[in-house]
């Protein structure tokens, strides 16, 4: 796609290029979500995610210093701990995506 050059009049620059002024305007009054915000809404939307990642961090932690410490027993018990919170965490997101599809309202034709 040939870009237009300084002497170009507006008159003379192709409609492809003009697209996203006219997509700033159409979408100047919509809010962009932050990342916090984002973040914020999707914890209230599922908060047995946020749970169960807290959960895999804790037991893999405490398998990683167990296992520094040379508690080989307690390290293993730690990571099998862990897999089951990951697991937890796997179901928490398949039902959380199944709760948030079931909402959503089907699009309508234009």
């Amino acid at each position: 796609m040939p870009h237009a050059t300084a002497s170009q009049t507006p008159a003379e620059l192709p409609v492809e290029e003009l697209d996203w002024i006219q997509m700033r305007k159409d979408f100047s009054g919509v809010h962009a979500e932050t990342t916090k915000e984002k973040m914020a809404r999707k914890i209230n939307e599922n908060p047995l995610v946020p749970i169960g990642c807290a959960a895999t961090l804790t037991a893999l932690g405490l398998g990683l210093w167990n296992f520094r410490k040379g508690r080989s027993q307690m390290s293993q018990y730690m990571m099998r701990a862990r897999i089951l919170a990951q697991g937890f965490t796997v179901i928490a997101l398949i039902i959380g995506v199944g709760m948030t599809y079931g909402t959503k309202e089907p699009a309508t034709k234009k």
